[in-house]
């Protein structure tokens, strides 16, 4: 990791004529979806990006590993998590990004900036106006709707984006969404996280190492090999509609299938939750496995032999979820979905092909799902098979600086 202080150091070797700067506040080895959506970005043109971040922990050694030159303003660690923190964290991003990236420039000489969320914007936007380069900025979805509530923040955000030379959203439905909320004429284009398997651990490299994994958390939660495991990952928040999956367990118990769920994650609904499951007398078959790492994540995809979630439309006007990214991985597990027909899973679950697309506030059309997934193992094997082909498809980031405007698809 380089701080101000190295600011003038020598250009590394590996990076001697890089042209892009990155910046987000969100940054590896921090775990978050816009981290580390940014993080493959960097990875598919290590040679031509400069990273700029705000620390965090662990970053000095993650930093040292990389192929490029990652820069960081510092956060103090007591401001990472707090009142404090969330009060000033803002004005730190938006003050330290900008005298950092300036100082790059005149390092580096770099001709574009890609901004890698729509937090913080104002530095970007006095950035354009400042040095001579072109920009790119990427929305996820929450990053940009708390700026639409706010008069003025709306107007300096239209302006940061009819001056960019192009808008990256992550799926069609945050294209969408922003076209209608803002109206705008700058290119938009929509580039689709990846998977990157190292985040994983080194457990998802065979089928024989999936195979122990599948085992060793199937008997941590006495599942018999034989019985079909439903699992659901995300925040315990009522939106996810997890209360909808619990529902189901003991109509598929009555009709005659040995089924258990899983569900990973922690959040505000757990106790609701857990008293649905002991009120509908389904405790030995719903298993709560509370926070679980990345890097066990492959065990609990190789245990399970159906992901749902059933995610609502938040009525939150500041919560928005532009994609789905636990869909894109349990279709690179080769795993069967039910997921809702609305939003950015539209982007990662296509009906019929890798999973089943319902209406989730029809409980008929759901368990439906639900049965016929759980009697018909060759449909969960085709639909698994059609996923692993569609998670590896990706858009490359170097298409935006293409003349055509067209996004090469591997």
């Amino acid at each position: 990791m380089e701080h101000i202080s190295q600011l003038t150091a020598e250009i590394r070797d590996k990076a001697a004529y890089p042209d892009i700067l990155v910046i987000s506040r969100i940054f590896l080895p921090k775990e978050a979806v816009i981290g580390e959506y940014m993080y493959n970005r960097c990875l598919q043109d290590p040679e031509r990006v400069i990273v700029l971040a705000a620390s965090c922990s662990g970053d000095k050694v993650f930093d040292e590993g990389q192929q490029f030159p990652v820069y960081r303003w510092f956060y103090p660690r007591y401001w990472r998590s707090g009142f404090v923190g969330n009060i000033l964290k803002p004005f730190v991003n938006i003050v330290c990004s900008f005298v950092l990236a300036i100082k790059l420039y005149f390092r580096y000489h770099y001709r574009y900036i890609e901004w890698g969320h729509g937090y913080d914007f104002p530095s970007l936007l006095l950035l354009s106006y400042l040095l001579p380069i072109r920009f790119f900025i990427y929305l996820h979805g929450n990053d940009f709707l708390c700026t639409l509530h706010n008069p003025v923040l709306r107007s300096l955000f239209k302006l940061t984006l009819k001056r960019a030379e192009g808008i990256v959203c992550n799926s069609s439905y945050t294209q969408d969404y922003l076209r209608t909320a803002l109206r705008l004429d700058t290119p938009t284009y929509v580039i689709n996280p990846v998977i990157r398997p190292e985040k994983f651990g080194n457990n998802v490299g065979s089928p024989s190492s999936l195979d122990d994994l599948r085992v060793r958390v199937r008997q941590a939660y006495n599942i018999p090999d034989s019985a079909i495991v439903i699992l659901s990952i995300g925040r315990l928040v009522k939106h996810k509609a997890f209360d909808q999956v619990i529902d189901n367990i003991p109509l598929l118990l009555t009709f005659g299938v040995d089924v258990h769920y899983i569900i990973c994650g922690e959040g505000p609904s757990e106790s609701e939750l857990k008293s649905l499951v002991h009120r509908l007398r389904v405790d030995k078959c719903v298993h709560f496995a509370g926070y679980v790492a990345e890097r066990e994540l492959a065990g609990y995809y190789a245990a399970c032999d159906i992901f749902a979630m059933l995610t609502l439309l938040d009525s939150k006007p500041n919560n928005m979820e532009g994609f789905g990214m636990v869909y894109l991985e349990a279709s690179y597990f080769g795993k069967p979905i039910i997921a809702p027909r609305l939003g950015g899973v539209l982007d990662t679950v296509q009906h019929e092909e890798n999973g089943i697309l319902v209406n989730p506030n029809s409980g008929y059309e759901v368990f439906q799902a639900f049965n016929r997934l759980c009697k018909d193992q060759q449909l969960r094997e085709q639909l698994g098979r059609k996923g692993k082909e569609l998670a590896k498809r990706r858009t490359l980031h170097r298409s935006l600086y293409k003349s055509e405007g067209k996004n090469p698809i591997l």
